[in-house]
């Protein structure tokens, strides 16, 4: 398939794994729209993860800042809460995770610097401060759509109504317009890869392979280009963090050494900066220093510069991972 250019460049069981890559060719502007042009895979009932028909396929570059903030980047909003201050449910069963950073891409001039670390830093809070029990994280050259599709049909067959599911993507976005399964016109795309290609998992996509999950209690953390988009994903009981809006960019740089949005839900967490005193629902004061999902996400709003993260909350109260 070829690829052209479009526009100008721009303890817990943790299982880890980690990569490498190869060729595509952009041009050097930040968040650079790349024509992937159209993808003519058939839908194959025997292969479930062959990627779906899709036209006018871009790759939505996440920018990568060096020694600096965008002009106008202004600061968060410091006002908006989205954490009530009441604790919903607690989870009864196991926390389950699948995380996903990716930094080499193939193609050298498609590559990020801290897709990668944002995973293995989420990775290692999800384990210490929240006490996750099953961990997957895949890495550059194995976060491939194959992988990531299998990872979460594994976890759909062993999630049960009590436990809890966090799904974590750091790396490019993508757009286009899609046969995945849903009625809208313009589909977003976390950006998988392939041994020599960049493949789309589509909002579609991913709404199918977690609609059968027996729990509802499920996490999304979408630290990419076009994250807003992912809100096809809402349903009761889920919690979904998007560093951006349906048509905003997202930021990695050397002044944080993660993703933007990553480094301050990080921060907010685990030494408790975001917590707000919570009450449980008799009324009960709980430890500050819990920090909830819309805890997180408030505090890491009040501090992107670069960033425009958004949320699409349906949990009752406020969820505590």
């Amino acid at each position: 398939m070829s690829i052209p250019a479009r526009g100008p460049e721009g303890r817990s069981v943790v299982r880890t794994v980690k990569g490498f890559f190869l060729a595509v060719t952009v041009v050097s502007v930040p968040c650079l729209l790349l024509g992937i042009g159209t993808l003519r895979a058939q839908p194959d009932k025997s292969d479930p993860h062959r990627p779906v028909p899709a036209t006018d396929v871009v790759l939505v570059k996440k920018i990568t800042l060096k020694g600096g903030r965008p002009p106008g980047a202004g600061g968060g909003n410091r006002k908006a809460r989205t954490a009530t201050g009441l604790l919903g449910e607690p989870c009864g069963g196991t926390k389950y995770a699948i995380v996903v950073g990716i930094s080499n891409y193939p193609g050298t001039l498609n590559d990020l610097e801290y897709a990668a670390k944002d995973a293995e830093d989420m990775t290692r809070v999800l384990a210490t401060v929240y006490g996750f029990s099953n961990i997957t994280t895949l890495e550059n050259e194995n976060a491939t759509r194959d992988a990531i599709l299998s990872a979460i049909e594994t976890l759909s067959g062993e999630v049960g109504p009590e436990d809890e599911v966090v799904f974590f993507f750091s790396g490019h976005g993508m757009n286009g317009v899609a046969d995945d399964g849903d009625t809208e016109r313009n589909d977003v795309a976390i950006a998988a890869r392939d041994y020599l290609r960049i493949l789309p998992i589509w909002d579609g996509e991913l709404r199918q392979a977690f609609s059968g999950f027996a729990t509802s209690r499920i996490i999304f953390i979408f630290d990419c280009c076009f994250a807003g988009g992912m809100d096809v994903l809402e349903e009761p009981g889920r919690v979904i963090l998007m560093a951006s809006g349906e048509r905003g960019y997202a930021y990695e740089g050397d002044e944080w050494y993660n993703g933007e949005f990553t480094y301050y839900l990080i921060e907010g967490i685990q030494d408790g900066q975001a917590g707000v005193y919570d009450y449980d629902r008799d009324g009960v004061l709980a430890e500050p220093a819990q920090v909830t999902a819309e805890e997180a996400f408030d505090y890491a709003r009040a501090h992107c510069d670069a960033d425009k993260p958004v949320i699409a909350d349906s949990f009752p109260g406020d969820l505590l991972p």
